[in-house]
């Protein structure tokens, strides 16, 4: 995973130099079609500009990807795993149905279709 991120990052920064290579050839190109052979280097500077605008496109679409965010849980102490119980119809749930939102633990019960937060029960 390292390795990904340090591949967009060096693909970031040669993106944004040949951008910027082209863009300023694009310049140059349109600024001498104003003196002599108009149509061809009017032609050459917008073909120079279109090659820097598609290549920021292809930098950003690479980086906007989503991130992924890991979750860990630390608990003191040890941790015996309690059945958890539907409170409207009682039925089992298992643990692979609970889902995360915004850092809260919420389950949906596969009987009765009741969606409850899971809470940890205080020990004394």
């Amino acid at each position: 995973m390292h390795y990904q991120a340090l591949i967009m990052k060096i693909s970031t920064v040669i993106g944004g130099i040949i951008a910027i290579i082209c863009f300023f050839f694009a310049v140059i190109f349109g600024l001498a079609a104003s003196v002599q052979a108009t149509t061809t280097r009017l032609a050459v500077s917008i073909v120079l500009f279109l090659i820097g605008m598609v290549v920021i496109a292809g930098v950003w679409y690479l980086n906007r990807r989503p991130k992924t965010v890991v979750q860990r849980l630390e608990v003191s102490g040890r941790m015996a795993a309690a059945q958890i119980k539907c409170p409207n119809c009682g039925g089992s749930i298992n643990a692979d149905q609970i889902k995360i939102t915004q850092g809260v633990p919420y389950v949906k019960c596969p009987y009765c279709g009741t969606t409850f937060e899971v809470t940890e029960e205080p020990k004394w």
